[in-house]
């Protein structure tokens, strides 16, 4: 299996419009970041799956030369979560095919009232082909079993996803006792980070660092950076051996 980390910044992404910061004018490719989105190539059961799909989606696919999903997982409603939408046209006339996209029930009905166009009863000629589906429970997908993993975003309900033993978790600011279950054993957490001083709904690196050591993955990477965090090689120097900073079109083998 192999995981794709599309994008790992936050809702304005890296450099932010008119910012002049250090990390917005840095010269080091990993301090450019898209809108957060995760692609999982898993040759064992064929499924291609992507988390998220932000306002980044086309540049992202193009970037990584990726030209085809089976299904797409949604976190949660927000629009750096799901404003790419419409893209996914692409994968719909190159492959004939509709794509499920899976979320919750809040988020399914968001998705239907934000983009009526491509869910009414009479649709346009040419619009998104897709299938929404709640999650309530594990998600199969042909021989592929998803795991949902309920989490917190500030005072609402999001997901993050287990799959075999990489889970992936954005814009969480708490995770139950009954979530850090569901995360035993896991060879790499993908976990958000968005800075150091305190957000009221995302972690800071500190938090972070907490909820690492109680879910102990060999190995975990930051993602969803604020450019008011630091550069990749500052924050990098802040980290334990076994965390990383993700970076955008960082490649995992599992």
């Amino acid at each position: 299996m192999e995981c794709i980390l599309l994008g790992t910044g936050t809702s304005q992404g890296i450099p932010v419009i008119g910012c002049k910061c250090p990390v917005c004018t840095s010269i080091d490719i990993r301090d450019s970041r898209l809108r957060v989105s995760c692609f999982i190539d898993d040759e064992e059961s064929n499924q291609k799956i992507l988390i998220d799909i932000g306002p980044d989606f086309r540049q992202q696919m193009l970037s990584n030369q990726i030209s085809d999903i089976d299904a797409v997982l949604l976190t949660h409603e927000h629009n750096d979560h799901t404003a790419g939408l419409d893209d996914i046209r692409a994968i719909n006339f190159l492959h004939n095919k509709n794509i499920p996209f899976y979320g919750l029930d809040r988020v399914i009905t968001d998705i239907k009232n934000r983009f009526h166009y491509a869910l009414s009863t009479n649709k346009y000629p040419g619009v998104p082909q897709i299938e929404m589906h709640t999650v309530e429970r594990e998600i199969q997908l042909g021989s592929l079993k998803i795991i949902p993993i309920p989490i917190m975003h500030g005072t609402l309900p999001i997901l993050g996803y287990r799959i075999k033993n990489f889970a992936y978790l954005t814009d969480a600011s708490l995770i139950t006792k009954e979530s850090l279950e569901k995360l035993k054993d896991l060879d790499v957490l993908v976990i958000n980070a968005l800075r150091q001083k305190k957000h009221y709904s995302h972690f800071t690196l500190e938090e972070a660092l907490i909820e690492i050591e109680k879910i102990r993955p060999k190995k975990t990477y930051l993602t969803h950076i604020s450019h008011v965090f630091d550069t990749h090689e500052n924050i990098t120097k802040l980290l334990p051996d076994n965390v990383c900073v993700a970076y955008d079109g960082l490649r995992l083998s599992l």
